[in-house]
């Protein structure tokens, strides 16, 4: 897992035009990020080339728990990045204007085009979104 600032994540979200990429914004203790986690891992295996990363808003001192946590889940382990800035309020706006700074919450980036969800995602609604 690496733990990230600010400016490293916003490098993230400018995103590839030749690729497809999901962010996911979770943590360890939140519910609905947990549940939703094996969509995102089945979507993950069905779609090799689109870049799934996990930006995971628990505590730095936290990181290696997190870590552990989201490769037991199955998640894909070079995705895995931490934002190591408890002052969301900071940063949220720049993920997208429309984020009450809730989450479960995930931005996909499609040619060039950012598509913000706040919300837990059901079985299949990844996939639909991705094709």
């Amino acid at each position: 897992m690496k733990i990230i600032r600010v400016p490293e994540l916003e490098d993230i979200m400018e995103g590839s035009d030749d690729k497809i990429q999901v962010i996911n914004f979770w943590a360890t203790w939140c519910k609905p990020c947990i549940k939703e986690l094996p969509y995102f891992v089945k979507a993950q295996n069905k779609f090799p080339d689109v870049e799934f990363i996990y930006m995971s808003i628990d505590f730095s001192e936290n990181a290696a728990k997190a870590e552990k946590f989201a490769i037991k889940k199955g998640l894909n382990p070079e995705g895995l990045y931490l934002i190591d800035d408890v002052d969301y309020n900071s940063w949220i706006d720049k993920v997208s204007p429309e984020w009450s700074g809730a989450i479960p919450a995930t931005l996909i980036i499609k040619n060039g085009k950012k598509y913000f969800y706040e919300k837990e995602f059901h079985e299949g609604e990844l996939e639909d979104l991705i094709q």
